[in-house]
């Protein structure tokens, strides 16, 4: 299990940097994104950053819960949790939606944030395998919030309105 670094930590203010295929393959890089995915689960949530557990590195995994949520992607929902390394993403549309998010290094608050409907997505797999599909609606947000981590913002920086957990 690993520790989640709270708001206002530094580290989650930094842009992440890209990683190699020799650092991504090495033992310690693939132990830490095993340790990423029950990390997510156990603190309930669907996305996780490298910098929420105090690595600047561009590495994030997602909750396969998200990935099913997607009844348009052409990604394979047959997989597990989703890992992405270096993953950028390009809208593919100009539609947006609002919605409500929160974040596991913002605890106790939630914000509504507009966000890209369509990308489409490329990045590297935990074997160092190129992938590239389309996300839409919900699983397209979460990936956007994760890769937002990775460049240094947080959902409350963007969110129109923020409003605390009772």
């Amino acid at each position: 299990m690993l520790d989640i670094v709270i708001h206002p930590n530094e580290n989650l203010r930094k842009r992440s940097v890209e990683i190699n295929s020799e650092f991504l393959l090495s033992s310690d890089t693939q132990k830490l994104i095993q340790e990423m995915i029950p990390t997510m689960k156990l603190k309930d949530g669907v996305g996780l950053a490298a910098p929420q557990i105090g690595k600047n590195i561009r590495i994030c995994v997602i909750a396969k819960e998200a990935l099913q949520k997607d009844e348009k992607t052409n990604y394979n929902k047959k997989q597990n949790d989703l890992i992405l390394i270096n993953p950028i993403w390009e809208k593919t549309s100009r539609k947006k939606n609002i919605d409500t998010e929160g974040c596991l290094s913002v605890p106790g608050f939630f914000g509504e944030v507009r966000r890209y409907s369509d990308i489409i997505v490329k990045a590297l797999n935990e074997h160092g395998e190129s992938l590239e599909f389309d996300a839409h609606d919900y699983f397209a947000r979460v990936i956007q919030h994760e890769v937002d981590h990775l460049d240094g913002i947080l959902f409350i920086d963007k969110a129109q309105k923020i409003f605390q957990e009772k």
